[in-house]
């Protein structure tokens, strides 16, 4: 008799039943960090909006004797602008698959596709990745113009002084007038602050589960966000007032379904004909729009500084610098207000005012109070540039 005269698994595989578990494993589904700490307005009416902000303050002095002449001071408003983008996606899927699916599919997408534009506001508000040209420079951009940059320490890695101590990230928010009410991290740093400790051995990086996240930095709440839309590769720590970026919407999240719609690229060849090919498509749209007013105040006056800083990698991101040298004939002009796709500065004695910029297309204006206002562009191409602005 022969011992394998049996029915293997191997023989009956085709009979055998197999189980299938209901539950989708993934990640959970997170939205836009910068939506969640920002200040939202009321819906926008229109696709570009204004808000008004303070420009300057008034001075007061005292009067030299019983005598003496009271002098005159202003105050100023400008209109910040808010300009309203649109973030859109289009998935399409065979009718056959939707007949067949055994899951909603459209059910699953949809959260996934809130996720996708909570990344992109978060990698374009931030840190100006694809960010649409009508949009000013970004927080991560505006804080490195003001000089709220904090250089990782090589030898220490991070360290208390670097985070909370004199010239650290929170410090440097608070030489702009404003507080940290909360600060946003690359997952690495989770790992780097729970060793930090004060100088009495206390933990700085602490665990609130009342809060409203479980960690926190010097009171404020900390967040780690895990739908990719921080770089580490430009900041490891992004801490600010955050009260003082506003967005709003102009039109939430809208979903259709296509059914007979013709869907090219961006040469006009077509790619799908819906109707043609038994297909439906799932189409979502978002419009919203953000700003930093930054209104002047008693100790940021004239508005070159912004209440946000941030912790470098250990290799910073490469930039390059951009001086714009402001002249009227061949005398330079001091005191020249600069304003580089909302990031201000104020020329020195020799008219200039220097940026510090990665490769792209800005806008700038010059206000001088003698000549008026003046408005150009330049390029940056992965070298220094020299921008010559007449008066």
């Amino acid at each position: 008799m022969a011992y394998n005269d049996m029915i293997s698994r191997a023989n009956a595989e085709a009979l055998l039943k197999e189980g299938l578990y209901e539950e989708i494993f993934q990640h959970e589904i997170e939205e836009s960090i910068f939506a969640r700490l920002a200040r939202r307005l009321p819906d926008a009416p229109a696709g570009k909006n204004h808000i008004r902000v303070l420009d300057a303050l008034p001075m007061a002095y005292f009067v030299n004797g019983d005598n003496g002449l009271k002098q005159t001071s202003k105050a100023s408003w400008e209109k910040a602008v808010i300009n309203i983008e649109e973030l859109a996606v289009i998935v399409p899927i065979p009718e056959a698959v939707i007949e067949d699916e055994a899951i909603d599919i459209f059910g699953q997408i949809t959260p996934l596709v809130r996720q996708a534009f909570g990344q992109a506001m978060d990698k374009a508000i931030l840190f100006g990745e694809n960010r649409p040209s009508n949009w000013g420079l970004s927080i991560y951009e505006m804080a490195r113009q003001a000089g709220n940059n904090v250089a990782y320490d090589t030898t220490n890695g991070v360290t208390y002084d670097k985070l909370l101590g004199v010239g650290g990230v929170f410090s440097k928010v608070e030489e702009a007038g404003g507080v940290v009410d909360g600060s946003i991290g690359a997952l690495s740093m989770r790992a780097a602050l729970r060793g930090i400790k004060d100088d009495n051995g206390y933990p700085i990086f602490k665990t609130d589960m009342q809060g409203a996240t479980q960690y926190a930095l010097d009171g404020a709440p900390t967040f780690f966000p895990r739908n990719g839309g921080f770089d580490s590769s430009k900041a490891l720590l992004l801490a600010g007032d955050w009260s003082q970026a506003v967005w709003c919407v102009r039109r939430d999240l809208d979903v259709k379904i296509l059914d007979q719609a013709v869907i090219q690229d961006a040469s006009g060849n077509i790619v799908y004909n819906l109707a043609q090919q038994d297909m439906v498509a799932l189409r979502v749209t978002f419009r919203l729009g953000w700003t930093m007013p930054n209104p002047a105040s008693a100790i940021n006056p004239d508005r070159i500084n912004v209440p946000f800083a941030y912790l470098e990698p250990a290799t910073a991101e490469t930039l390059y610098t951009a001086t714009l040298t402001v002249k009227h004939g061949t005398t330079a002009q001091a005191g020249v207000k600069i304003n580089v796709d909302g990031a201000r500065k104020v020329t020195d004695a020799n008219g200039q005012a220097v940026y510090n910029l990665k490769n792209g297309t800005y806008n700038y204006t010059a206000e001088s109070a003698t000549y008026g206002k003046v408005s150009g562009t330049f390029t940056v191409n992965s070298a220094s540039a020299t921008v010559a602005v007449a008066v």
